[in-house]
C-alpha cells in the first residue's frame, strides 16, 4: 500500500499514461509490436508501459506521442468524463 500522498499521484500518472497510450495505439490501428518497430524498441516495453509498470522518460513519452500523431499532452491527461 502507497502511504504517501506523493508517490500516489505518482502511480496515478502512470496509469493514466498507460491507458491513453494503449487507448490511442488502437485508435491508430497499431499493434504493439507496430509501435516498437516504429519507436525502434522492444515490444514488451511497450506492454510494460500499458500496463503501468514502466514509467518511461519524458523523451519516449514525446516518441510515442509522435508516433501516435496526439499531443505529448494528451498521453498524460486524464480523460475528462461528461456527467
Amino acid at each position: 500500500m502507497i502511504k504517501n500522498s506523493k508517490a500516489r499521484r505518482n502511480e496515478e500518472a502512470i496509469l493514466i499514461l498507460a491507458q491513453n497510450v494503449r487507448k490511442y495505439r488502437k485508435v491508430a490501428g497499431l499493434t504493439l509490436m507496430e509501435l516498437a518497430v516504429k519507436l525502434n524498441t522492444d515490444y514488451s516495453q511497450i506492454g510494460r508501459i500499458e500496463r503501468g509498470i514502466l514509467n518511461p522518460s519524458i523523451s519516449m513519452v514525446f516518441d510515442i506521442a509522435t508516433v501516435l500523431a496526439v499531443k505529448p499532452s494528451q498521453l498524460v491527461e486524464e480523460e475528462r468524463k461528461e456527467g
